[in-house]
This record gives C-alpha cells, structure tokens and sequence, in this order.
C-alpha cells in the first residue's frame, strides 16, 4: 500500500522500510497518519548525512540518547503530507538497565539487523516492517497470525519489566482496536503492574507524544473503554495509575437506581460515552465523577464537590493541562442537579448562567450517559430532553454579566468607584435580568444601579 511519504522516502535511494502501528494498521485497513521508517546498514551520523541535501534535520533523542533523525523536506508537497517532520531512524537495541521507562542503554549499529530491531518493540503485531522497494514483509515474531487471531502478544517476556508503559498501551489497543491480550500478557500485566509507578505522569495522563495525549486519554478515546478498564482493573493497573479508584472497586452502592459496584458503573457510563462519541473531557468526566461517594456515605456529605476534588488531584497528579483539568472538575462538580423540580426558562437561564454555554450541554450530555447507566424511568430522560430543549431557547436570552446593558464604565458615570462593589452591582443586576430578561435595559439597569448609590 504505497502512499507518498512512502515513495518519496523511497526516492531518495534508501533501502527503507515502514515499520511498527503503520503496518499493522494497513494489514487491518485502519486509516493511519503517522508512518515511521527504518533505514538498516547505516549509523546515525550516515543516516545524517544521506538525508541532509533534501530538507532540514533533526536528531531525535529518547532520554538524552540518539535514536535517529526528523527531516523536515524540501519538497513542499511532501512537506505538507507531514508537517512534524519523517522519522527515520537506524536499526536499534534496547538493553533495559533499571525498572523505570528511562532506565535504558540503547545500542546502535550499522550491523544491526532487521529482526533484531523487531524484537525491541513490544507487542508482536507492532514488530513487523515493510520494505518499501519489494513490499516485502519482514515479521519474525508472527504479528500477522496475532492480527488474524486478533490476539495481544507481547515480543519477549521481559517487555513490560523493560518498559512498564506498555502494560497500558497495550490495553489502550484492546479499546481501540477490540484486541484481547494472551494468558501469559495477562499474567505479565499482572506480574509488572507495580512497575507503572516508575512511569512519568505526562506519559500516562496529560501526555509527552506528538498529538500530546498519554495512553489513559488514547485509552478512554477508544471504542471500547470499558473492556480495557475491567483488564486494567483486574491486572491492578488500574489502581496504580489512578490511585483514587482503590475505594471504588466492588463498592456496593445498595441502591435499586445504580444497582451495580461503583467501578462497574463508572466503567459503563465511559463506554455509553464512547458511544456516544463524547469528546476526552466528558470520558474523564464519566470515569471520575462518582469517586466521591465511598467518603460522602461515611459522612452524609453530598458526594459531588468530594469527587471534584478527587478528580482535581488525580489529573493534576497524572499532569492534564489545567484547562482540561479545570473543566473536567466543574464537570464532576456540577453533574448531580437534580430535575425533580421545575423546569422552565428561568431554570435553563439559570443554569447557563451558573456553568456557562459550553458546560450547560456538556453536563446534559453526561446526565444521558449517566442516565443510561442507571435503572431509571423514562420519565427522567423526557425531562432531561426538556432541559436540552429549553437551554438552546433561552442560549439568546441574557445570561452573563457580558450580555447586560450596562457595565462596569456606565456605573463608574453615574457614581460608583473602581471597586469590587463594581462587580457585585452587576452580578446583582444580572441576577434580576436572569428572573426578568425584559429588564434587561440601559435605562432600567442604570436606574436600579443607582438605588444602590443611595
């Protein structure tokens, strides 16, 4: 399946090969983006130096250590096919010196050949290569009849102790990719899930990869979630990479509404938003929201600001960037309102107001999966879908401070001071405007402000 970084690799005269998730992706026709390429019979410095007249270069580093080069190339055409750049890199040897992700030397040499470069990577349906001027397939450690049987099979028994990452990588494809993991990858998870405490959070969560998401978002953005969440929880992974869910596995909530253990809820409401299509922050959403309710039934407090906070530290610990995790939080905050009582537009406006445009719906949006997860009447989706219905009715109607008539300088002209009574007077009259959007005049909001100069 020639495609034009691959022939325009090949025009350059290398004897290359595209390796790794490209091939495995073509073999399984899966759309793919990103195509690595492995150049054998060179070093570093040759590689270099052959690539060199035909674009800018880069030399790749893991952890301080040169594995190959990023061309940048001339051709504009190509240029724009891969805007971050080719890897290319020469066959490698990987020799683990310690149990953390950076804790290994990495030999390499001309010398080195194809299948030895193979049997560094970690899973065999991720150890095949395709040379680009045959189409011959190189795979020494039988990725292909693994991709046929759709099985997991790690390439050596030592490669989640030479890189714990991959445990979680490889559930992320049983989500993306409906994998299932061999008897002895399962009982390798098993064995090195202790070893996930020497990876770096960034790899995990937030993310250090190119598109700068970790494998818990690439796992959670599959389309199957929660098949890859019962593995993680029941390999142990799962609690060493969110600490937090520890009192939630097996916790009986002794309720007919949510009869299931609190993580096999959590795990269900992921998946209906995975097939719901729901975007990363809503399955964070869906993952973590309930965390709080172990501690609240202990202590009648309500479960939803506890599970904020649970959900605050978790994301920061695992490093998402604070606009995600703030969002995320005010997700898990605001998710239990109620709608037993009425709904109308002043409720809707109130709403908008209270979460803003975006997590208004956003929080409809996990009340549905949540919803579904749970033994409920159809009564409650009707006036969910009501909600919906009356906050895109009232999306035009004064919500925010910045949808009133006045502002902050027209109180300053009639007599108020530069002070944070300035902003309490325009949360007061937003409030009004909020039961009334009727007086949401100039004239009326400068006449009420003025009652407050009195």
């Amino acid at each position: 399946m020639p495609t034009e970084i691959r022939q325009y690799v090949r025009s350059l005269g290398l004897d290359a090969y595209v390796v790794g998730g490209a091939v495995r992706d073509e073999l399984l026709g899966v759309p793919h983006a990103d195509e690595d390429f492995l150049v054998p019979g060179v070093d570093h410095a040759r590689l270099r130096a052959l690539l060199e007249p035909h674009g800018r270069i880069e030399d790749l580093e893991v952890h301080g250590q040169l594995v190959g080069v990023r061309m940048y190339p001339r051709d504009r055409a190509i240029r724009t096919l891969a805007p971050a750049g080719i890897e290319l890199t020469p066959p490698r040897a990987e020799r683990s010196t310690g149990p953390g992700h950076r804790d290994f030397a990495i030999v390499s040499d001309a010398s080195i050949g194809i299948a030895e470069d193979m049997a560094r990577r970690d899973f065999t349906i991720n150890a095949m290569a395709r040379r680009l001027s045959t189409g011959e397939l190189v795979d020494p450690f039988g990725g292909l009849a693994d991709l046929a049987r759709r099985e997991l099979r790690t390439v050596s028994e030592q490669s989640f102790r030479e890189d714990p990452l991959r445990i979680l990588r490889g559930l992320r494809l049983v989500s993306q990719l409906g994998f299932t993991p061999t008897g002895s990858t399962l009982a390798a998870m098993r064995l090195n899930a202790g070893g996930m405490r020497h990876v770096s959070a960034e790899r995990i969560g937030g993310g250090l990869a190119a598109d700068g998401m970790g494998e818990l978002s690439k796992l959670l953005l599959g389309a199957r979630p929660a098949r890859a969440l019962r593995l993680a929880r029941d390999t142990g992974v799962l609690v060493e990479v969110v600490p937090e869910f520890a009192m939630a596995v097996g916790y009986r909530l002794e309720s007919e509404r949510q009869p299931l253990p609190l993580d096999e809820h959590l795990f269900d409401v992921v998946q209906r938003a995975a097939d719901a299509d729901l975007p990363l922050a809503l399955r964070l959403g869906a993952l973590l929201h309930d965390l709080g309710k172990p501690e609240a039934d202990e202590t009648g407090a309500p479960h939803a600001p506890m599970g904020a906070a649970i959900t605050s530290r978790a994301l920061r610990r695992l490093r998402y960037p604070t606009q995600l995790r703030r969002y995320v939080v005010g997700l898990v905050a605001g998710h239990a309102f109620s709608l037993d009582g009425p709904l109308d537009g002043l409720f809707a406006r109130r709403f908008l107001a209270a979460h803003g445009d975006a997590q208004a719906f956003d929080l409809v949006a996990h009340k549905r999966v949540d919803l579904l997860a749970k033994r409920v009447t159809t009564a409650e989706h009707d006036r969910l879908d009501l909600l919906e219905r009356l906050l895109k009715s009232e999306q035009s109607s004064p919500h925010r401070v910045s949808d009133l008539a006045v502002d902050g300088r027209d109180l300053i002209e009639i007599g108020f001071d530069e002070s944070p009574a300035l902003g309490r007077v325009l949360a007061m009259l937003l409030d009004e405007v909020l039961d009334e959007p009727a007086r949401n005049t100039r004239e009326t909001l400068l006449e009420r402000a003025k009652q407050e100069l009195q």
